[in-house]
């Protein structure tokens, strides 16, 4: 039954075929073993719309020259290894070659190269049958077609049963795929390669902003895809795209191109197609624009010769490497003296008409050269190849192997030969690991100069000679950014969807850019370094302090020790002279208590200078707040007890009383250190002061110093106020007493003195942060110091030695009787 089936339906097909026997011609040559061409001769410019099957009319569409050009090398290569004693030695090829002028419509020549004597062969019948391959082509390999959707619409016919199909055009990514296309090598490189190379002019004159006009067909779509996937990692931006042919409507697409101000266009398609784009510039008026040409169409001898051409800029192109074929040219003449289609009427197949006897051997060696050279080696691929199946060697063939196409194609994966000075051999995928690309550039004469190469093996090889070029610009080579290039030390912040759009910024201080590592980024200093507004790199910052050795902190520190020894003399001085009234009426034993805090409140000098560390830090503060504390509350005692004396105790007799019974001033003074103590201890507990760098008021330089945590020192500063502030009140109380009794003066002048020290440190504290802040702050505390050692305490000191009178208890006794007498009356 599937017998009858498959008869009745090849009977149905044949009989369309039978009437269409094609005579001996330029499409077919008898031969041992046939090689299949598949040449789109003509070409149908658009889908043909029928209401019945008919049968494809290839000598009705275009004439293609260069696809007949590439028609002829292949005749020429077949009969030149026919004459070869070397290659297949008594062995003759012949071939069927099919003109396959549309995408969809050419199964007639395909089936015609797959079947047996009329008929096509079930694929698993000779297996049930138990004799494999009984029943096979004589066709052991097919070369073409020539584009990707070609190879996409007949490969699966041929993929069946490995045939081997040899392409010279098909350079879509997908039939690198061996899983789906295992019997399909080419000889073109693959769209991968010409996207690369592309990519790389790109690169070469720094165009970054470009649109991406492709054919509406797998060849132009897988070009597209692997153009995007391409610059990923690069600064090209795809401005714009389109899928266009040869019916597109370009007005529109013109129109996003020049309101985008792309500068580069690169048109992705056959040549039909191009040949639309271009035209429809030209009509168009679309001026000052670089154009780039893939393979398929660089080499076009029409386009450059158009009217109008040179007004729409300058044109660059990817090409086949124009390879002289040696005899080519007298086969040409030699086959066109001999008009084999003058009488097309014999010719009743119609995918094998050529009625091109009008056609001069001048005019097919003029032709487009483009893929001659591929066609050449795919045909002497497949003879070496069989060469290696029949055993070939020494001038004769061992005919008792039976070839089969799979056969073939297993000794075409492993081709390694040389021809024309080129090594022939194929990857694992059958994509070609020989050959190289040309860099053509239209000049103004219509030709095609080739400036530059890309060479891909043995190794990667590109060049460009720039001076070849005839710009647009009369000389300057044209630019096709979205945004101009920023300035040096400017970051760039992306402006819509391209990351070739964008604004520039200056980077602040303290940052830098590195344009090569991320050009949208300012990158912040590290704390050790600094940088200036704009900067492409950081310095170091210089680290300040003050040492011990500056001449400032060695002033400050014999001031300190000066302090400690006028404090020790004068403790001597008051313990001979300790029952004086001088001594008495100055506090009496809390002299030596004030005197001996002061000295130890001189110690947190001596931590200002030298390096920052934590205990240093702590040491600054803490001495002096303590004992300041002390010091304060002993003169607050002194204040009130000299206001209690004069004043308080003849009107209120009973809080003098008290206050002499329970020793109220060592209990005031016990009271305020203890608190001090306690909050002291809390405070650096919860946030003690430590190191900290400066590097916000200078940015290049970094100022150490010792960070205090205001929030929980604001209670010890607390107590020192409340206990200045009593102080001052029963001092200032005291202001009306008698002139030579002047304790009360003094204390207020001293604490007048210590509030504006402080005043005066806190506003340039505010002001300056500089590296003498330390100094400053010493400088300070030695001034409060200072303030009572030299203001209260000094003049004790001289009436004791140089006005010893009034050191007397009579000289006070008067003093008091007076004064009691004056507020009396």
């Amino acid at each position: 039954m599937t017998h009858l089936l498959a008869f009745c339906l090849m009977g149905t097909y044949l009989h369309v075929l039978a009437p269409c026997t094609v005579p001996r011609s330029e499409f077919h040559l008898e031969g041992d073993y046939l090689i299949g061409g598949l040449f789109d001769i003509h070409h149908a410019n658009g889908p043909a719309y029928h209401d019945r099957p008919e049968l494809t009319d290839c000598a009705s569409k275009d004439f293609i020259l260069s696809s007949y050009r590439r028609f002829q090398v292949m005749r020429f290569s077949v009969e030149e290894i026919n004459n070869s004693t070397n290659l297949l030695p008594n062995v003759s090829l012949g071939y069927e070659i099919f003109d396959h002028c549309t995408d969809l419509q050419n199964f007639p020549g395909i089936l015609k190269l797959i079947s047996v004597n009329g008929s096509i062969q079930p694929w698993d019948e000779p297996y049930n049958r138990g004799e494999p391959y009984k029943n096979l082509s004589k066709v052991i390999a097919v070369v073409g077609p020539f584009t990707s959707t070609q190879a996409l619409t007949v490969g699966p016919l041929f993929m069946v049963d490995f045939i081997p199909m040899v392409s010279y055009g098909s350079s879509s990514t997908i039939f690198s795929k061996k899983e789906k296309y295992p019997s399909f090598l080419r000889t073109v490189h693959p769209n991968k390669d010409t996207i690369k190379v592309i990519v790389n002019i790109l690169q070469h004159f720094n165009w970054r902003w470009v649109a991406f006009l492709n054919s509406d067909n797998n060849f132009g779509i897988d070009g597209r895809e692997l153009f995007i996937k391409m610059i990923e990692d690069t600064e090209i931006c795809l401005a714009y795209t389109k899928n266009v042919n040869i019916n597109t409507d370009y007005s529109e697409i013109f129109q996003q191109i020049e309101a985008q101000k792309i500068g580069v266009i690169i048109v992705f398609a056959p040549k039909t197609t191009a040949e639309a784009v271009i035209k429809s510039a030209i009509q168009l008026n679309i001026t000052n624009k670089v154009w780039m040409a893939d393979d398929g169409w660089s080499l076009n001898k029409k386009l450059p010769k158009e009217r109008g051409i040179k007004n729409i800029g300058t044109i660059l192109g990817v090409s086949q490497p124009v390879v002289t074929i040696p005899g080519f040219s007298d086969f040409v003449y030699s086959a066109k003296s001999q008009n084999h289609c003058e009488n097309s009427q014999k010719q009743k197949f119609c995918n094998q008409v050529c009625n091109c006897s009008s056609l001069s051997p001048d005019d097919v060696i003029a032709a487009d050269p483009s893929f001659s050279f591929p066609v050449y080696s795919a045909i002497y691929a497949i003879a070496h190849a069989l060469h290696n199946t029949l055993q070939c060697g020494a001038g004769r063939c061992n005919g008792n192997i039976t070839v089969h196409p799979h056969k073939v194609l297993a000794e075409l994966k492993k081709s390694n030969f040389t021809l024309l000075n080129q090594s022939i051999t194929f990857d694992e995928n059958g994509d070609p690991k020989f050959g190289s690309y040309s860099i053509v550039f239209w000049n103004d004469s219509g030709d095609a100069d080739e400036i530059g190469f890309y060479q891909f093996y043995p190794w990667v090889n590109f060049f460009i000679n720039i001076t070849k070029i005839q710009w647009y610009t009369k000389g300057k080579v044209p630019t096709s950014l979205c945004s101009a290039e920023c300035p040096e030390g400017y970051a760039k912040e992306q402006d819509g969807i391209h990351k070739c759009c964008f604004i520039c910024e200056i980077c602040p201080n303290g940052t830098y850019i590195n344009s090569t590592e991320d050009p949208y980024k300012c990158i912040p200093c590290k704390d050790t370094e600094w940088s200036a507004v704009g900067s492409t790199s950081c310095s170091l910052r210089v680290v300040e302090y003050i040492p011990f050795t500056d001449s400032g902190a060695i002033l400050i520190m014999v001031g300190t020790w000066a302090l400690v020894g006028l404090a020790l003399a004068m403790s001597v001085l008051f313990a001979i002279n300790y029952n004086t009234p001088v001594v008495r009426s100055a506090g009496g034993p809390m002299c030596f208590l004030i005197l001996g805090c002061l000295s130890l409140c001189s110690l947190s000098v001596f931590f200002y200078f030298g390096t920052p560390t934590i205990s240093f830090c702590i040491l600054r503060f803490l001495p002096f707040i303590l004992f300041y504390t002390v010091c304060l509350a002993c003169f607050v005692v002194c204040s009130f007890q000299i206001v209690c004396i004069f004043k308080i105790a003849s009107k209120f007799p009973q809080v003098h009383s008290w206050w002499m019974k329970y020793h109220g001033q060592w209990l005031l003074i016990t009271v305020a250190f203890v608190i001090q103590a306690f909050l002291l201890v809390i405070s650096y507990s919860c946030a003690p002061p430590k190191p900290y760098n400066e590097t916000v008021w200078y940015p290049d330089k970094i100022i150490l110093g010792c960070d205090i945590n205001l929030y929980a020192a604001s209670s010890s500063m607390v107590l020192l106020t409340a206990l200045s502030s009593l102080c001052f009140i029963f001092s200032y109380m005291g202001k009306d007493l008698p002139k030579n009794y002047n304790e009360a003066k003094a204390i207020t002048f001293c604490l007048l003195l210590l509030i504006l020290t402080w005043i005066i440190f806190a506003t340039v504290y505010v002001l300056y942060r500089g590296k003498y802040i330390p100094t400053l702050n010493a400088l300070a505390v030695l001034s409060s110091l200072y303030s009572f050692l030299l203001w209260y305490f000094l003049p004790k000191c001289y009436i004791i030695i140089f006005q010893p009178h009034k050191n007397t208890q009579q000289y006070f006794q008067g003093l008091i009787q007076n004064y009691t007498k004056t507020i009396s009356q």
